[in-house]
């Protein structure tokens, strides 16, 4: 066993001492040892009840033979954190939760890892972790919220909270009606119950092959979601058996068959910001352009919230990701052969699943549409691409063009936005957000909430070289690359410059001449950081381009 290094022989004598000290027994420490990572905390209400997952993997590891030894993983809570300095701290926190667990794995000599993340940055930074690492390791998530439901019984979500605000702000709703929304978006503990960033991740661990059937939908509150974490406790222990680790998993076809899923469940936009990045660990490069050419060929299949009106526990009634994957497979979109945390082929996990409701997973030939939910557009404004979730993008938005509204902060916009200073036909533009720029690349749910719930949806777009939550819909394009902080052209943008849009033809367009760009390239200067100490400004001197996964170097 890979653990014997720590625990075998006169030369682990000390490191015995150290065990029994723990309160370990000479026969426990026989057997494998097993790291649960927990990312247990009591800020996120998606990882509030992930004790309660840790003890049924450990009950599931006892069972297969194994000894657990839980140990713990930081997560921030995106929506608390969204709108001021803390949104600065969000994906950064993706990097350090996969350093901190490649050292605690390593240090201790673990000969398998069970992952219990939840939510946008902790699946993504686990995965890496994983593939760093490099033992057999399973995936089990804390799952989804319930939806609400309002005093009307209308089904609500947390994308309705905050375009709620926008709503205050036009006249539309009042306090009472927005206090309404605030006691009810957000029912039970579990990752936010829309297609958001988490459980778009959570669900592509089910497509990558990482996570057992269930994994991305079963509600947080189901007694089914403790059934599962002791059957993935239970697996990896077959997995330390077979020595199946995440590279043999997490393979080319892997990576594609979840960029696949993700085109077709309509998942968040950060996934093009996590795939490249865990991909990289595992020595894999993806590229946006390769994200274009999946979603052409794969049509988008489901509408949850906040491109439609169902949600991850109508999903899971379905018939989950793998009815999603099944209906996929009847025109041959996924490579089945690949090998996944069962210790089966996924062609294997699929065999006799159906789609159980055509009205929330769309069959394969009458889809919402017959191209992916995700849309990389390139152009002089975007040389390296930029991302928008096309599946959440009003029809007349798909193509649109208008004046540029430009703002150097998410907090300048925001203000204009509430004063009610952009009006239809504007094209609102972010920049200096940027992993670099930012530091951090802030979600900024806020200005698309707000230009939402002031009713400009269907005709405001908003550019930026931040990103987006799960939970934006609209013409919002995120990832603009290079960012500002780069010298990228979004720097140059001035008030009332055209922007063109065209998602169907991937295409953005600044339409500024040439030499005009050039004479306000060369004019330009690079702006002092927004922070020069901690670890924000270290991470801005190491991170890379969003069209690279703003991977550390």
């Amino acid at each position: 066993m890979r653990s014997d290094i720590a625990k075998k022989g006169i030369p682990a004598a000390p490191n015995r001492s150290l065990f029994y000290a723990l309160g370990y027994t000479k026969e426990e420490l026989e057997r494998p040892l097993i790291g649960i990572v927990s990312s247990y905390n009591e800020i996120i209400p998606g990882h509030m009840n992930l004790d309660k997952i840790a003890e049924a993997v450990k009950a599931g590891v006892l069972a297969a033979g194994g000894t657990p030894i839980v140990f713990p993983a930081i997560a921030v809570c995106d929506g608390i954190a969204m709108g001021h300095i803390g949104m600065k701290y969000s994906l950064v926190t993706r990097d350090l939760i996969a350093d901190s667990t490649e050292a605690m794995a390593m240090a201790h000599q673990f000969d398998g890892l069970v992952m219990i993340p939840n939510c946008d940055k902790n699946v993504p930074g686990l995965l890496m972790a994983a593939a760093r690492v490099n033992i057999p390791t399973i995936f089990v998530s804390g799952g989804p919220m319930l939806a609400g439901k309002l005093t009307d019984g209308r089904r609500t979500c947390l994308s309705h909270m905050f375009e709620a605000v926008g709503s205050y702000y036009a006249g539309k709703l009042d306090e009472a009606g927005v206090e309404e929304y605030e006691n009810n978006a957000c029912p039970t503990c579990g990752s936010c119950s829309g297609m958001y960033t988490a459980n778009s991740m959570n669900c592509l661990t089910e497509a990558i092959g990482m996570g057992l059937r269930g994994n991305g939908t079963i509600p947080a509150v189901y007694s089914a979601r403790l059934r599962l974490a002791k059957h993935a406790g239970m697996q990896v222990m077959d997995l330390v058996r077979k020595n199946i680790r995440p590279r043999d998993i997490m393979t080319p076809a892997a990576f594609h068959n979840a960029e696949t899923v993700d085109m077709a469940l309509g998942c968040s936009t950060n996934t093009m910001l996590h795939l490249p990045a865990i991909a990289h660990e595992c020595g894999i490069e993806l590229d946006l352009d390769m994200s274009n050419e999946i979603s052409a060929k794969t049509p988008n299949l489901c509408h949850l919230a906040p491109a439609g009106d169902t949600f991850m526990e109508d999903l899971e009634q379905a018939g989950g990701v793998y009815a999603v994957m099944a209906e996929l497979t009847k025109k041959n979109l996924l490579d089945t052969s690949v090998l996944t945390v069962t210790g089966k082929t996924m062609g294997e996990n699929l065999e006799g699943v159906v789609n159980r409701d055509p009205t929330i997973i769309r069959p394969i030939d009458n889809p919402y549409s017959a191209d992916g939910g995700i849309a990389v557009l390139k152009g002089n404004l975007a040389p390296e691409g930029c991302v928008v979730k096309r599946s959440a993008v009003a029809p007349e938005m798909m193509v649109h063009e208008g004046p540029a509204r430009v703002f150097n902060s998410e907090e300048d916009a925001i203000a204009a936005i509430y004063a009610g200073k952009i009006v239809a036909g504007d094209v609102v533009v972010i920049r200096y957000e940027g992993p670099k720029g930012g530091p951090g690349m802030r979600e900024m749910l806020n200005p698309t909430s707000a230009i939402v719930g002031m009713g400009l949806g269907s005709s405001v777009a908003l550019i930026t070289d931040g990103r987006f939550s799960g939970a934006t819909r609209g013409a919002s394009i995120g990832h603009v690359c290079p960012e500002a902080a780069q010298g990228g052209p979004i720097a140059y943008v001035e008030e009332g410059d055209l922007i063109a849009i065209d998602i169907q033809a991937n295409t953005i367009t600044l339409k500024v001449d040439e030499d005009t760009l050039a004479a306000r390239k060369a004019a330009w200067v690079c702006p002092e950081p927004k922070i020069k100490t901690g670890y924000l400004a270290r991470y801005a001197k190491q991170v890379t381009s969003a069209a690279r996964g703003a991977v550390l170097e």
